[in-house]
């Protein structure tokens, strides 16, 4: 699909969910790409956070691959795996595995997702250049609508 010379009537014809489809894809591999040459990977950040007492894990314990698949099941992609980048994660000693083969975030893997989130207002930016934040929410708005009109929940 094409938009180039389209009018603000013939785009507004246009199926929502291919736009977002396409959306997502792009902002997905702008992301990742941005993630990539900083020498780490989405699903490793997600793998951090989600280890963090200091940021998704309500209590800091450790959980099995199994538990981390299930706490990132909106949001993990079918290429993503685990193993391999949790794998990655203990051999730069930012996780520990225990006898149970439960992941552990380490102080090292702590700093690290510190650092690494200092990343995200930048990539943030980039994504956001020449969108004013009104027209932002606007569309953020006009999506959850879609959402519901769809049968969806926000939330």
């Amino acid at each position: 699909m094409t938009t180039q010379h389209i009018s603000d009537v013939e785009l507004a014809r246009q199926p929502a969910a291919y736009w977002t489809g396409v959306a997502y894809e792009a902002l997905i591999a702008y992301t990742r790409a941005q993630q990539a040459e900083k020498g780490y990977t989405q699903p490793q950040f997600w793998l951090l956070r989600n280890l963090s007492a200091n940021d998704i894990s309500p209590d800091g314990e450790g959980m099995s691959l199994s538990e981390l698949r299930e706490a990132m099941a909106s949001y993990i992609r079918p290429e993503d795996d685990l193993a391999v980048e949790a794998e990655v994660l203990v051999e730069r000693g930012w996780l520990t595995r225990d006898a149970e083969d439960r992941l552990w975030l380490t102080e090292e893997g702590e700093q690290a997702r510190v650092d690494l989130a200092r990343n995200a207002p930048a990539i943030r930016a980039a994504l956001h250049e020449g969108i004013d934040d009104k027209d932002y929410v606007t569309t953020l708005k006009v999506l959850q609508r879609l959402i519901r009109n769809a049968g969806g929940t926000v939330g």
